[in-house]
Formats: C-alpha cells, structure tokens, sequence
C-alpha cells in the first residue's frame, strides 16, 4: 500500500477542510499589519530561529502573514490567485494530501530558518514566498496546460511561468550565499519530497492529466453527439434529432460500420469490400430504376 495511504488511514480524520480559507485569512490579516504597524510583524511574528528556541513556537505560523512586496491591489491579487490554487489542489488530492503537503512546507521554512540560525548564528527573514512557489509548482506539475492571465492580458500556460519561477530558484540557489541555498533547498524540498511519494498512485501529476484529458475527450464526444446526433442513416443521412421516432439498425451484412433508418435499413444495397459508399449504391440504384 502507498505510504501516503497508510499515512491518511491514521490520521485522515485530523485534516483540515478547506485549509486555504484559514490561509488566507493569515495573509489578510498581514496585508493590514504591513500597512498599519509594519514593525509588529518583526518584533513578534516572523520566522525568527533564536527566538522559536527560547520558547516562541507562535512563530511557525505566524510568519505566514507577511505578504508578497507590491502594493495592496497586488497582494489582495496575489492572495486569491493561491487561494484558489489551493482549492483546487485540494480537490484534487483530498484534505489529507493538500494539508500534508502545505504543512510539509512549513516545516520546511522553520527548519531551514533553525538550520541557518545554528550554522551561521544569522536570523534570517524567511516569509511565505517559497511556500507559495511550491504550491504554484505543485499546480503546474498537476495542470500544465491551464492559462494564466500575465499582466490580466497575456495568457501564458502555468508549465513556463513554472519554468520562470524555478530559473529565479536556480539563479538565487547559485549565485546566493550559503544561506540562501539552505533557505532555497530545504523550503522547496517539500515539492520534490510529496511526488517522490506519489508516484504509481491516482494522485500523481501524470494519472490526473490522464484522467483530466479521457474527461474532455468524453466531453468533447457527449457535445458533438448532442449538436450532430448519435445515429446517421448512411443513405439519407437523417438522424434521431431530425425525427426521434425514427429507428436504427446497423446491417450485418454490409462490410464496415454503416448505421439504417428504419426505411433503408432492407432496401439498401449491402456493401462489400472495395464496394460502393452506401450513398453511392443508393444513387445508382436510382439511376438503373
């Protein structure tokens, strides 16, 4: 059995539904903190490593509530984008799963800030930046094909903004210093962790596309079969939209898949390998007659 499977029988039941709205929430409440009391964020809310050490555990979350740089406009943006990246993560993957990767990388930013802390002795200003990316990874890995509006006017697939975003983590990996390379590694390790362990299940990134495009191919056939019809006479071309009392057959005798109504179903002319199109029998009969 997988191990996540295991890991959601245990503890499935502990999982926060709808985990995004109470995200959310937090970074709310830090878009106002940085416009009205910039300095609260920094005395008691942020990642600080020495002072989770000396008993301030309040910070492995609260660090979640300093926003993106930019204005309010674009944090109020940046906010609902990932709130609704999250939802459907977690749609897709259940409460247990979205909850067990979000908070793997929680984890993943305080051990990094302790890690850095106690090899360099230097407090280092983790947010939720990385933790974002890796739930826009997690997305773009899910759903590389779907748009995104650049600038509200360029649509661009999720796979290269990915790709965008992990050149800036390689950029800041490589030319950054030792601890932004423990802050890079360890935060978005997460990311690399979660599909290692899903891999061979329905939740990996490539069964969900496969899923998602069999689902649209379904579609896809269901709308065509409702604007053209799902039985064509192969003489007069009518179809169950045309006269729904009308029934067909399709003839045994004939080589290949060609469907009768009701009035040519015995009067056609069966067709025989490299024969005559059905239409075409039917014409010629036409014309003998």
């Amino acid at each position: 059995m997988n191990v996540l499977n295991k890991l959601e029988r245990k503890f499935g039941k502990y999982a926060i539904p709808n985990l995004m709205y109470y995200v959310v929430i937090l970074y709310a409440i830090g878009l106002i903190i940085s416009q009205l009391a910039p300095q609260v964020y920094v005395e008691y809310l942020m990642l600080d490593a020495s002072k989770i050490l000396k008993g301030q555990i309040w910070r492995v979350v609260t660090f979640l509530m300093w926003p993106m740089s930019g204005g309010i406009f674009l944090n109020v943006l940046v906010i609902y984008c990932y709130y609704n990246l999250g939802r459907v993560l977690e749609y897709m993957w259940g409460s247990f799963r979205f909850n067990l990767y979000f908070f793997m990388g929680v984890l993943g930013h305080v051990l990094a800030a302790i890690i850095i802390y106690l090899a360099f002795g230097i407090v280092y200003p983790l947010t939720a930046e990385y933790l974002n990316f890796s739930l826009f990874f997690a997305y773009a890995l899910t759903f590389p094909d779907n748009q995104f509006l650049l600038f509200m006017v360029i649509p661009i697939k999720a796979k290269w903004l990915a790709l965008f975003d992990a050149a800036y983590f390689v950029y800041g990996f490589i030319f950054g210093g030792a601890a932004t390379k423990i802050a890079v590694a360890v935060s978005m390790l997460n990311v690399f962790v979660y599909f290692i362990m899903t891999r061979g299940s329905r939740y990996n990134p490539k069964e969900i596309r496969r899923k998602q495009q069999f689902k649209a191919q379904m579609n896809q056939t269901a709308r065509e079969v409702k604007k053209t019809g799902r039985h064509r006479c192969a003489i007069c071309g009518r179809t169950e939209l045309d006269n729904p009392e009308l029934t067909f057959r399709y003839c045994s005798k004939c080589e290949g898949d060609f469907e009768y109504c009701q009035d040519h179903l015995y009067t056609h002319q069966h067709v025989v390998k490299g024969g005559m199109d059905p239409r075409q029998a039917a014409g010629y009969q036409n014309q003998e007659q």
